[in-house]
This record gives C-alpha cells, structure tokens and sequence, in this order.
C-alpha cells in the first residue's frame, strides 16, 4: 500500500528495524551513512536496496533535513554499492518511489538499484 510522505517518520518499520538488527538481511554495504542489502523479492537478477541512517520518510524529508555528512555519505555508498556489485559497466538503474503516485511502500527513504540484465526504457512513452 502506497504511503503518505508527510506523515511522520515510524521507527517501527521494516527499515527501521532492519537497520537495529531486530529484522535479519542479506548485507552487501555497511558504514556510518548506510546500510545496503539485497531485496527479498528482486525483479532483476541484481536488486538491492540502500538505505540511509536516520528516521527519513521520503527524498523531500531526507534532502531538507538530514545533515551534509549523511546526504553526502548516503550518495558515495550509493556508488560503492554499484562499482562493488559491478553494475557500472554495463549499466544499472537507481529508483527512488517517493509517496503514493511514485509508489513508495515502506516509509523510510531507500533506494532500489537494479541490474545484471539489460533493463529496456524506463517508462513506456
């Protein structure tokens, strides 16, 4: 079910919990800015999330409240994720869903890259 990006952070789901080992994941990337796992249900042969420290609903919350360092560390693990899995060359996509239109599910900002396949137009014109 889509979520509403202005309601307040909810430190109990599932990112949240996963990022304070209550809820068990398969890590790729850990550091002081992020946490990156692979997805339980990937739609590509490579689907892994990044998830940024700290209570962040959406892109909008994350980029007007969270502090340089952590915008600024969550963007480099972004990039070691990619250049770790390889995913550079030949190519992959970075999906942020941000609210219900955009399609996000779990109220804490991550990111999706996908990749390990030639991934087509990003959206049917």
């Amino acid at each position: 079910m889509p979520i509403d990006p202005t309601l307040p952070y909810d430190d109990q789901n599932i990112f949240a919990r996963i990022l304070r080992g209550e809820i068990p994941c398969n890590k790729v990337y850990e550091d002081d800015h992020a946490l990156a796992f692979h997805d339980i249900a990937p739609q590509t042969p490579v689907h892994v999330l990044v998830v940024p420290k700290g209570g962040y609903v959406s892109w909008d919350d994350f980029s007007a409240h969270a502090p340089a360092e952590l915008i600024a560390g969550f963007v480099r693990a972004v990039g070691t994720v990619a250049r770790q899995l390889d995913l550079v060359e030949p190519g992959y996509r970075l999906l942020a869903n941000i609210g219900g239109d955009g399609g996000q599910e779990v109220a804490h900002l991550h990111v999706h890259l996908f990749g390990g396949m030639p991934l087509g137009r990003m959206i049917a014109a």
